[in-house]
């Protein structure tokens, strides 16, 4: 039998053998029967979640609640998500308890081309209470990054108490520091830096947190790609006398990037093989977060780090790799996923001032004016257009697979068979908070179609609610989620749905 991790392991090889037998045919038949007994993981209800830099707060009535745009985008994604702050320029940012406080002094710092400048930003007792009203306002909750990088302990304790007092029941835990996998390029002696000297300057600061907070949670590492750090620190853990009670071990996955390597295409980003790579880096992070009893969370993460790329980051092809994406970590007991994003302004400083995306569009020769058409960053689930936000293609793919969010996935065999069709496709099932079966088919193939046959498994006669996400083709700039209920019988408890290529359906039966 053919699981998902032996599929994962031969997937590439599979793939391109089988594709030459679908490419033959217009239309695709496959048959999946729908288990009864949900058995696998559970999805928190505020699974879905952005990520944003901690240098927005810089700009207080950005995440406040006169902020009605950004607040009916937030709740257009999800209505209970989580907002996470941290990114590159919290380790550059300070916390600034009274209007007239001096800025403190800052330790010198490499400058490396590509890592953002040292430039400062002062947090301020506004941009929290505003920030507190704003998460009233979405109802979404916050992972609140305190910098590590050019901090100390006093004032990462002093801000923390402010936060936790602020926040309230809106605080989900505190996260310090951001890929500090990544500080041995400017922050950190890289002949002494390792995930062991890491720990132990992020327990200075964790615990002169939870000398004032008592009830602090955290999250850690949110490292940048050394997943290994997970590993290496749950095997330190039993080992550390009255730990900080960390509740979630967190890491961050660009598909790659920048945006000027030819690599990342939509080709690229769609095929089986990127989910291959996901999967490894899910099996490490699982494994570790099960010896400290924590879940995972994937805090920071995009199509393409610096910025995104355009024609790849900002069309519909990002909303099929997200859901896809987001539902891939769901079905490994992950519990949310945060796609990064936030203003062009905050992203080219936590990079280095710049988004090479910009500089790829200017030598296609594009103009002013059609390079302001696209979101900056290019990558943002919420795109800002002068005072206006709008969802981007990649916040559809994620809400997608939000609607799953409270349910309990089914374990299924649907790779094997959507692997043996030559399809470039996948599919998740889950029991919904109201006992309702859901069924979610991803199509990412540029050419095959697929006819599907759910089995249920019993005769039945039901409403069936559909759901599609589309667009007219992958490279549009543009999302759509269009939805239809209808009443049928399902005799021997069967229901068929098409699914045209490039698009993604979800068929619910109550």
């Amino acid at each position: 039998m053919l699981t998902r991790r032996s599929f994962l392991a031969n997937a590439a090889c599979t793939m391109a053998a089988a594709r030459l037998y679908a490419r033959g045919k217009s239309k695709v038949q496959v048959a999946l029967d729908i288990p009864r007994d949900a058995t696998g993981p559970h999805l928190p209800i505020d699974f879905v979640g952005l990520s944003y830099e901690v240098q927005q707060l810089a700009e207080p009535s950005f995440f406040s609640a006169q902020n009605s745009g950004l607040i009916r985008e937030f709740k257009a994604l999800s209505s209970t998500g989580v907002l996470r702050l941290g990114g590159n320029t919290s380790e550059f940012a300070y916390w600034k308890p009274e209007p007239h406080s001096p800025e403190p002094e800052h330790p010198h710092v490499r400058e490396v081309v590509g890592e953002p400048k040292a430039h400062y930003y002062a947090v301020t007792v506004e941009a929290v209470r505003n920030l507190a009203e704003f998460l009233r306002a979405t109802d979404w909750t916050c992972v609140y990054g305190i910098g590590m990088g050019t901090n100390i302990s006093v004032r990462a304790a002093e801000e923390a108490v402010f936060v936790a007092e602020t926040l309230g029941d809106r605080l989900q835990y505190f996260q310090i520091g951001n890929e500090a996998d990544l500080f041995d390029r400017h922050l950190r002696d890289p002949k002494t830096w390792s995930a062991r000297t890491y720990l132990q300057e992020w327990l200075t600061l964790a615990r002169a947190i939870a000398a004032r907070v008592p009830a602090a949670q955290f999250g850690m590492p949110d490292v940048a790609g050394a997943v290994s750090w997970l590993t290496e620190i749950a095997d330190q853990w039993p080992s550390i006398q009255a730990p900080p009670r960390v509740i979630t071990l967190t890491h961050h996955y660009y598909f790659g990037g920048p945006a000027t390597n030819p690599e990342v295409n939509i080709p690229n980003l769609l095929k089986p093989a990127t989910m291959q790579k996901v999967q490894i880096t899910a099996n490490i992070a699982t494994a570790a977060a099960g010896k400290m009893g924590a879940r995972v969370r994937m805090t920071e993460g995009n199509t393409c780090y610096r910025g995104g790329k355009p024609g790849v980051s900002d069309v519909f092809a990002a909303a099929l790799w997200s859901a896809d994406y987001s539902l891939l970590l769901a079905s490994n007991d992950y519990s949310g996923v945060n796609l990064h994003g936030g203003t062009g302004k905050s992203v080219a400083n936590s990079v280095g001032g710049s988004l090479p995306g910009d500089a790829l569009l200017e030598a296609k020769g594009e103009t002013p004016e059609q390079i302001g058409a696209h979101p900056h960053p290019f990558y943002t689930p919420i795109g800002t257009f002068g005072s206006d936000y709008v969802l981007e293609p990649v916040a559809y793919g994620l809400k997608f697979a939000g609607s799953f969010s409270g349910a309990t996935l089914l374990k299924t065999e649907f790779l094997t068979k959507l692997l043996d069709t030559g399809v470039n496709a996948t599919a998740y099932a889950a029991k919904l908070p109201a006992g309702h079966t859901s069924v979610i088919i991803l199509n990412k193939d540029a050419a095959a179609d697929l006819d599907v046959e759910l089995n249920f498994g019993r005769d039945a006669r039901g409403v069936v609610q559909t759901e599609t996400l589309h667009a007219p083709a992958l490279d549009s700039r543009e999302a759509h989620i269009t939805a239809s209920t209808k009443t049928e019988s399902l005799k021997q408890g069967k229901c068929s749905v098409a699914v045209s290529h490039a698009t993604g359906v979800r068929i619910t039966v109550s």
